[in-house]
């Protein structure tokens, strides 16, 4: 770990296409990404199944991991980082697959540098067809990461606004939200994770897929909206891309948090 201060952490949101169901392609282009990020960066954030991939058949089984294997490539990611790392994968669990959302602390990390440690959260609202092929997960997620406590959505969670109010009520800093939301719907994505920052005042990571799915769907009916964004604890957008692969970083000031927290007084620290 750099002495570096850590007050105002560096996020950054590398904007990818995915290999549906290509783990190896997957995960040599995460670590590449993670790789060319500058020093300064503290928290890099992935998309929804950016280590798997997606599809909606009996082959999601065969590329979902276990929790270990999963740790073990996201480690190395996190590694060619040097920071902390948020990826989304499917996960395999005895005869279930769930939609994962890992946690990775920095390397050489610990509670004393105010880091937590690996931990993934199972998205708890599963959207369309996924339904049919992934169980929904149970607990809600809290990770101490160097942006602060830190809640983990995914996708389809931000339409929840009790997920929000969860997270409200344990005063995290901020959110940080893996999706692959479709292009045809790219103003409501843009609009939930700025509503998640306003309703709970925090900082809202949004880290979207780019690209378009393989298989048999036709381009128009897979295409994917990136449109990565941090959203301000007011609500306004600090930072964003459009849908070409790209690499968002946002500074999260605390002064900013806390200033706002004063304004409004719905969230009391804990």
């Amino acid at each position: 770990m750099s002495d570096r201060p850590r007050e105002n952490p560096t996020v950054a949101v590398p904007q990818i296409p995915v290999d549906d169901l290509d783990v190896d392609a997957n995960f040599d282009r995460i670590r590449r990404r993670a790789a060319d990020l500058p020093a300064t960066v503290d928290l890099v954030a992935f998309p929804e199944y950016a280590l798997t991939g997606f599809a909606a058949d009996e082959r999601l089984r065969e590329a979902a991991l276990l929790r270990d294997a999963a740790r073990e490539r996201l480690e190395s990611v996190a590694e060619a980082a040097g920071a902390a790392v948020v990826t989304g994968y499917a996960e395999r669990d005895g005869d279930a697959v769930y939609n994962a959302t890992a946690y990775v602390p920095p390397p050489g990390g610990s509670s004393a540098d105010g880091v937590g440690a690996f931990s993934v959260y199972r998205k708890r609202h599963l959207w369309d067809e996924e339904a049919e092929w992934v169980e929904p997960g149970g607990d809600r997620v809290v990770v101490e990461t160097p942006a602060g406590p830190t809640g983990l959505l995914t996708c389809y969670d931000l339409n929840f606004v009790a997920e929000s109010a969860w997270f409200a009520e344990r005063a995290v800093d901020a959110l940080v939200v893996v999706g692959a939301w479709p292009a045809a719907h790219v103003a409501n994505w843009r609009l939930l994770v700025r509503a998640r920052a306003l309703d709970g005042v925090r900082w809202t990571v949004g880290a979207g897929r780019t690209g378009t799915a393989g298989g048999e769907r036709p381009a128009d009916e897979a295409t994917y909206a990136g449109n990565s964004l941090v959203a301000r604890p007011d609500g306004r957008v600090a930072v964003e891309l459009d849908r070409d692969p790209a690499t968002l970083t946002a500074t999260l000031d605390r002064d900013t948090l806390a200033a706002q927290r004063e304004l409004v007084g719905a969230v009391d620290d804990v």
